[in-house]
């Protein structure tokens, strides 16, 4: 998955969540700080985690490979996955994929500093579809709104975080929930967002992925921020990670789920 960017925006609110840490960083040129984002699915195929530098927040979507790392991930079973670089600042397993109930913890060596974080991969909850309807007003380009749909499990804490693509284009906005008030109920989420106009006949990709606590704290972080995404730069409040020692970024273990629809 691509780097996110982080928005200028008002100062983070106090958070209170056990094991993680807010990353301190100056505004101005305080750049180049490490990026880690590590994502752990239950599909079958490569697994990647990716590391780079932050850059100014003015600057385009690109952002510095980090090489020559020494990355590898450990299953609660002892199982060990080295991870090989490969394009640059990306690293990738293909002899892994993810169980749901099962923790993994990132090893990454960078410059001669290890860094460590576990994420534990939650139980899937079906994603049953994704609709399209018509912004209720003010509403003469006939522009579109998305909703997913799904059954929340009643009696068990639920996170998700959804990703949207448009026409291939992956939307910047962050849509993160949890189900503190919907505990066991069919869920209708609209997915808010005017990052890309939807229109009829464009295609709309939408993936649902069931995380953890800690990842959810970090997403939901960015959501109340009224970010558009996270962590490739420099933020007057950067959200809490589950990397020790904190950094940019996060390791997620999470289920995924894809539906597209042609919008009508």
């Amino acid at each position: 998955m691509k780097l996110y960017k982080i928005y200028i925006v008002s100062v983070l609110s106090i958070l209170t969540v056990s094991c993680t840490k807010v990353v301190d960083l100056k505004l101005g040129n305080d750049t180049g700080k490490l990026v880690i984002e590590g994502n752990l699915t239950d599909v079958n195929g490569p697994q990647y985690i990716k590391i780079s530098r932050n850059v100014p927040f003015t600057n385009t979507n690109t952002y510095p490979a980090v090489t020559g790392a020494s990355v590898s991930v450990v299953d609660d079973a002892g199982h060990t996955y080295p991870y090989n670089e490969g394009p640059s600042g990306t690293y990738t397993s293909s002899s892994m994929n993810g169980v749901a109930g099962s923790t993994y913890t990132m090893a990454a060596i960078i410059n001669g500093q290890k860094y460590t974080a576990s994420s534990t991969m939650p139980a899937l909850v079906s994603l049953d579809s994704i609709t399209a309807k018509n912004k209720p007003v003010n509403n003469s380009n006939h522009e579109k709104e998305i909703t997913v749909h799904y059954q929340d499990p009643g009696g068990v804490v639920n996170q998700y975080r959804f990703v949207m693509y448009v026409n291939s284009v992956e939307v910047t906005s962050v849509f993160a929930f949890n189900d503190e008030f919907t505990d066991g109920r069919y869920i209708h989420t609209l997915l808010d967002q005017d990052a890309i106009k939807i229109y009829s006949g464009d295609t709309v990709t939408v993936e649902m992925q069931c995380i953890d606590k800690l990842v959810y704290t970090y997403w939901s972080t960015l959501m109340q921020q009224g970010s558009n995404g996270p962590s490739g730069s420099v933020a007057p409040s950067n959200p809490p990670t589950n990397i020790s020692p904190a950094t940019l970024g996060y390791l997620s273990a999470h289920t995924s789920q894809v539906k597209t629809i042609i919008v009508r």
